[in-house]
């Protein structure tokens, strides 16, 4: 499955999948709840949908893209 970096994951802090994935890297984030407390930026702090389930309940989320980071697949 070809991933879509450029999907939009926290629609209310206008954050993509790439921009995400740059964050959790350079911040050595591990968790959901480390990347919602990172002052560096702010993602995840509104309406929560992005932690797990997705924002359209298709799965793409924080959790996935921490999954996906651990497993070197982004």
């Amino acid at each position: 499955m070809k991933l879509d970096t450029t999907k939009l994951l926290c629609y209310c802090n206008d954050k993509n999948m790439q921009e995400i994935s740059d964050i959790i890297k350079i911040n050595k984030i591990t968790s959901v709840e480390e990347l919602i407390a990172c002052s560096e930026c702010s993602i995840g702090d509104k309406c929560e949908a992005c932690h797990e389930e997705g924002y359209e309940n298709d799965g793409y989320s924080l959790a996935m893209v921490l999954s996906l980071i651990k497993q070197k697949r982004l």
